[in-house]
């Protein structure tokens, strides 16, 4: 099974069934260029065509993908979403590091008992995290501190 980068569990997004057919079981093996696993009230099929989107984005942040796995949890399941062109890999990462960045932040205000601004906390993030985040290959996790 691939790894796909862990979504912040702070940050909610919706997955929304997109209108297309599943895709075959035996072309989900080699679909994906990596994708995303987040956490989800329901369960999905494998193959199942669906869209990511998160909220605190606005309308812009809509992904458009296939569940590649749906593994049950104790309360929940985790969704493993592949993105299957690299335009739309490229902008969920690039919201992924921001949803990082601002769980980060959270983190850390949380430990200081003050409110931090974004600039400072994403500048702190990047020096700790970007090199580690940019060259994760998207078949292993990155896990946020």
């Amino acid at each position: 099974m691939r790894h796909f980068l862990r979504h912040p569990s702070d940050m909610p997004v919706e997955l929304v069934l997109r209108k297309q057919t599943f895709i075959p079981k035996q072309r989900l093996n080699n679909i994906s260029l990596g994708g995303v696993a987040c956490n989800c009230r329901c369960g999905f099929r494998r193959g199942t065509a669906i869209e990511l989107r998160i909220p605190l984005f606005g309308e812009q942040a809509r992904y458009p993908g296939v569940v590649a796995w749906c593994r049950k949890q104790p309360e929940d399941y985790l969704v493993g979403i592949a993105f299957i062109d690299e335009d739309t890999l490229f902008r969920a990462r690039m919201v992924e590091q921001v949803c990082q960045i601002e769980h980060y932040r959270q983190q850390r205000e949380l430990e200081l008992g003050e409110h931090l601004a974004i600039e400072s906390i994403a500048e702190e993030w990047i020096a700790q995290h970007a090199a580690e985040f940019s060259n994760a290959s998207l078949q292993s996790p990155f896990h946020s501190v």
